[in-house]
C-alpha cells in the first residue's frame, strides 16, 4: 500500500526512506509536514541532517511493533489518497 517500499535497518533504530517519487518535488520537509498533518507519523526530514539527506525522511523505530503497524496503515492511506 502506499506503492512505498521500505527495508527493515540491519541494526540500527532508524530507517531511512527515499521519498517516493511524486513527492520528491515536495523536498523532505514539506513531505515530513505532510505526514504529520495528514496521516498524525512525525519523521525527521533528511535535510535535517545534511545536504546529502535532502530527498529522505528518517523514521525512529522505537515503539512496539504495534504501533510502527498503525503508523505505517496510517502513512499508506494518505499516500493512496494523494
Amino acid at each position: 500500500r502506499g506503492g512505498w517500499k521500505l527495508e527493515k535497518p540491519a541494526a540500527t533504530m532508524f530507517a531511512w526512506a527515499e521519498i517516493p517519487g511524486p513527492y520528491q518535488e515536495l523536498g523532505s520537509i514539506e513531505f515530513s509536514m505532510l505526514l504529520l498533518e495528514r496521516a498524525g507519523v512525525a519523521v525527521s526530514p533528511g535535510s535535517g541532517f545534511g545536504t546529502s539527506g535532502e530527498g529522505f525522511v528518517r523514521f525512529a523505530l522505537v515503539e512496539d511493533a504495534q504501533r510502527i503497524a498503525e503508523a505505517t496503515a496510517r502513512i499508506a492511506d494518505v499516500l493512496d489518497r494523494l
